[in-house]
Order: C-alpha cells, then sequence, then structure tokens
C-alpha cells in the first residue's frame, strides 16, 4: 500500500513552472501521465516524469471544461473553471498511455495521471468520472499487477500539488503525502543481454498472435528460473556493489530439456516455431531500492519488450491499407500464414530495439522495422514524449545489432529427411528476411535428418553381420 509519493524536485519544478507560463492565459484544463516506479516491496511511489496527453487527431484537447447543467436558460458562454467540471477523452488518453508504456524501460511505467486544473474544476468532478480514466491508463499498460494507481492533481488557483492514491478495482480515492527529492540524479543503471531459442509446435488452427504469446510465455518462466551475475558476482541478497554505473548484469539459465513436442497430440500438431534471438534490455534502479528490484526490473523488461514487437507486428498486420498481396507488409504476411499449407520454412523479423536520450540522462526506446530509419523512431517519440533536446542520430544507441527471429515451420519439417528442401526453401528464407544463421540452421536440420536415416541404416547392417556370424559359430560348434 502507497503511504507517499516522492517526486523529482528539479524536473516537476519546471515543469509546472514551463506550463504555468506557456500560454497567456495558461489553459484552463490539462491532462497527462505521471512516469515513476511502484513496488510491491515498497510504502513510496517514485515519480520521475509528468507527460502531457496531445491533442486528438482532430485536433482537440484531451481534457476539456465542461458548464454545468443550468435550472434556466441563459446565454450560451464558455465555461469558467468556477461553474464547470472537467471532461476527459478516456479512449485517447488510454492509446498515449499504450504508446508512451511500450517506450519505457525497466524500472519505470505509468503509474497514474496529473490533472492541471483548478480547485473548483476538480472539486467539482465526480470522482467516478476520474477514477474512470485511471482505470483505462491502468488497462492499457500491461506488466504491473499492482491495484494501485496515482492521481496528481497540481492547482493554478490557488497554486498548489494534492496526490491521491485510486483504488483501480473500487474506485475510491484516498490522499497520501507528497514530497521532493533529487531522484533522477541517483539513478543506477543496469544493463544485459540475454539469448533465447524456443521451440514449440502449433496446432491446427492456431492463430499467429496465440503461438507467439506461448513462446513468449515459455521465456517468461525461463527467465524467472534464471540466475543473476552482477558485474561478474553471483547475486545475493548481501551483495555489494559501486555506485558508479552502468553495471552490467548476465543470466544464467538452468540446464533443461528441450520444451517437449508432445505436448499436444501428433495428429493436432501443424507446424512448428522456432524463436530465438538477442535481447538487449535497462533497467533503472532508484534511490533506497534493493538491487534485487533491479534484477526483477531486467528480467520484465525482456518480456515487456518482445510483448511490444509483438504489439507492432499486430498493429501493422491490422492496418488495412493493402489492397492486394504485393502491397502487404512482412507484418500482414506473417500473420495470415497457415502452418498446414508451408510447404517451406518461413522466416520472419521482429523489430530491432533502439535508445533515445530522454531525461536526466536516461533513455526511452522504439522499435524500428527493417525500412526504418532512427529518424523515424526519434519523430514517434516525439509525438507522445516530449524530449530535453532534439536527438541527433548519433546519440541514438543500436545495441541489438540484430533482429529476433522466429521461424514457422510446417509439419512436414518435424519428419527428419521428409523433403531435402532444396534450392526453393533456401530463396523462400531470404525472400522472407532470413538472416544468413536461420538459412545455415535449416541446413544443418536436414542434414542431421539424413544422418540420422544413414546412421539408422549402418545400424540394421552391423546388426544383421552380427547375427549371421553367431547363428555361423553356433553351429561350427555343435
Amino acid at each position: 500500500m502507497v503511504k507517499a509519493v516522492v517526486g523529482d524536485e528539479a524536473h516537476l519544478k519546471a515543469f509546472e513552472e514551463a506550463l504555468s507560463s506557456s500560454s497567456s492565459p495558461p489553459p484552463q484544463a490539462q491532462v497527462g501521465l505521471v512516469v515513476g516506479k511502484l513496488s510491491a516491496s515498497s510504502d513510496r511511489a517514485l515519480v520521475y516524469s509528468l507527460l502531457p496527453t496531445p491533442p486528438t487527431e482532430a485536433g482537440a484537447p484531451a481534457c476539456s471544461l465542461r458548464a454545468a447543467p443550468k435550472p434556466k436558460a441563459s446565454k450560451a458562454k464558455a465555461p469558467s473553471s468556477s461553474d464547470a467540471t472537467l471532461e476527459f477523452d478516456v479512449d485517447w488518453i488510454a492509446e498515449h498511455a499504450r504508446q508512451v508504456s511500450r517506450m519505457l524501460l525497466g524500472g519505470m511505467s505509468v503509474i497514474g495521471i496529473y490533472i492541471w486544473a483548478s480547485e473548483a474544476s476538480f472539486k467539482a468532478t465526480p470522482p467516478a468520472v476520474l477514477s474512470q480514466v485511471i482505470r483505462a491508463v491502468f488497462q492499457a499498460c500491461y506488466g504491473s499487477t499492482l491495484s494501485e494507481r496515482l492521481l496528481i492533481h497540481i492547482s493554478y488557483s490557488p497554486r498548489r500539488w494534492a496526490c491521491r492514491i485510486c483504488e483501480v478495482a473500487s474506485g475510491s480515492l484516498r490522499p497520501c503525502d507528497f514530497k521532493y527529492s533529487k531522484l533522477l540524479a541517483s539513478l543506477q543503471t543496469f544493463r544485459c543481454r540475454y539469448n533465447f531459442q524456443i521451440r514449440l509446435t502449433a496446432v491446427q488452427a492456431e492463430p499467429f498472435k496465440k503461438v507467439i504469446l506461448k513462446a513468449i510465455s515459455h521465456l517468461t518462466e525461463e527467465v524467472q528460473n534464471a540466475r543473476a551475475l552482477v558485474d561478474g558476482c553471483l547475486f545475493s541478497e548481501d551483495i555489494n556493489i559501486s555506485t558508479d554505473g552502468p553495471h552490467q548484469v548476465d543470466f544464467l539459465v538452468p540446464f533443461k530439456n528441450a520444451v517437449p513436442i508432445e505436448e499436444c497430440s501428433l495428429e493436432g500438431v501443424a507446424g512448428l516455431l522456432h524463436f530465438a534471438g538477442s535481447v538487449s534490455a535497462l533497467a533503472y534502479l532508484g534511490p533506497k531500492e534493493s538491487i534485487s528490484e533491479a534484477i526483477s526490473d531486467l528480467k520484465a523488461d525482456i518480456i515487456t519488450s518482445l510483448r511490444s514487437r509483438l504489439d507492432i507486428i499486430l498493429d501493422e498486420a491490422d492496418d488495412g491499407s493493402a489492397t492486394n498481396e504485393l502491397e502487404q507488409s512482412p507484418s500482414q504476411k506473417v500473420t495470415q500464414v497457415v502452418f498446414h499449407e508451408l510447404r517451406e520454412p518461413y522466416c520472419f523479423s521482429f523489430p530491432r530495439r533502439v535508445l533515445i536520450p530522454w531525461l536526466g540522462g536516461a533513455y526511452v526506446c522504439d522499435y524500428l522495422q527493417q525500412s526504418e530509419t532512427t529518424e523515424d523512431a526519434t519523430d514517434r517519440c516525439k509525438e507522445v514524449i516530449p524530449l530535453e533536446t532534439a536527438a541527433a542520430s548519433s546519440s541514438i544507441l543500436e545495441p541489438e545489432s540484430a533482429a529476433v527471429c522466429g521461424t514457422l515451420e510446417s509439419f512436414w519439417d518435424m519428419v527428419p529427411g521428409a523433403r531435402s528442401g532444396g534450392r526453393n526453401s533456401s530463396s523462400r528464407l531470404k525472400d522472407s528476411g532470413c538472416t544468413g544463421q536461420e538459412e545455415d540452421g535449416s541446413r544443418s536440420r536436414q542434414g542431421a535428418g539424413n544422418f540420422n536415416i544413414l546412421a539408422a541404416m549402418f545400424a540394421l547392417l552391423v546388426a544383421l553381420i552380427g547375427g549371421v556370424v553367431f547363428t555361423f559359430s553356433a553351429g561350427s560348434n555343435t
């Protein structure tokens, strides 16, 4: 249960000053997102930044004043903050939260909303309306299981801050303490590169999204069971590390057997998914937080990153602007693959993660498709997250040299030597954007199948010769 909220003093005071002087007169109402950290192991919430929700596609504000109903007819006039309630575009605010949540790294998330409004208009707004906005933001952001979110009210008449905790399930609001501290300057950075390889069966009529989510679910279990090395030392609760950073984390995965293909009956198997790659993860640790928090946040960042990439593929596949197969994007093509109709392995790439400078030395991230550049990522980021300075291309980090790849294979690829693959298979892999490593893997699997057949024939021949020799020697002895 959150009892106190701590905000970054330098950033939040500068934000309030900029908001007050942004226009003349200042906006009567504004809504935005609170970026920070909520933790089940702590009774305090950390607030790093406030992000204004941009105007809608039609140019309308996400929050506005609505005149209170009057008993008698009167001349129409613009509502003032003394006789109006707040009105929100809930769907637009939730979409903003979804986009921002995708761009945040480990240790940071959307933990609530802020409202810039007068005391009178805020009090005139029913609590149920405020709870509805918070609940929509909560549902738009995956990753956190905590049921509490923040509601920060910044009043300009009179000028003061007030913080409330919202219970998402019940919608109840309760006040809590709010204070300032130096948070961003005290952040520690933890980095890791996680390599993985998963091979799963897919049943008939199983949609693309369900197959990938199943793979991510298996990967989640693998990541959660991994042990961590922090700066080369095996992590323990009493580990001591320097405050200098960034810190390098390596995960040790326990040895295990491959995911059993017999998890579904052979009759239902339509194909295979070979999911492999390397994920670059990053997490920020706030002051007075334990190292175990950073380890948990890194693990969550790995999984969240993969889910975000899947969402990007699905969003692009739902575009619907293509009028024929030639105009379809790779995302549209892969989501329409039918496993049992495949005649060669079909390879596809996930978007690559890039890191964009954001605030006080911290980064946010975005994901690049094969045809995109870092400028595209910067432009997308600016639409939803204000950047301190214009990010130059040289300041954007590209920690992932190769994209995470998936290969969809039909049922026949499960049977070694069932087909030779040949030139058509290699051509299909290249056309689908597969790397040479994937192509070599396909060839090695075919070679392994041929070797297994030869080995079986050789063993059978040795057994026959041994039987003849044994029979002949037995007859001689008699």
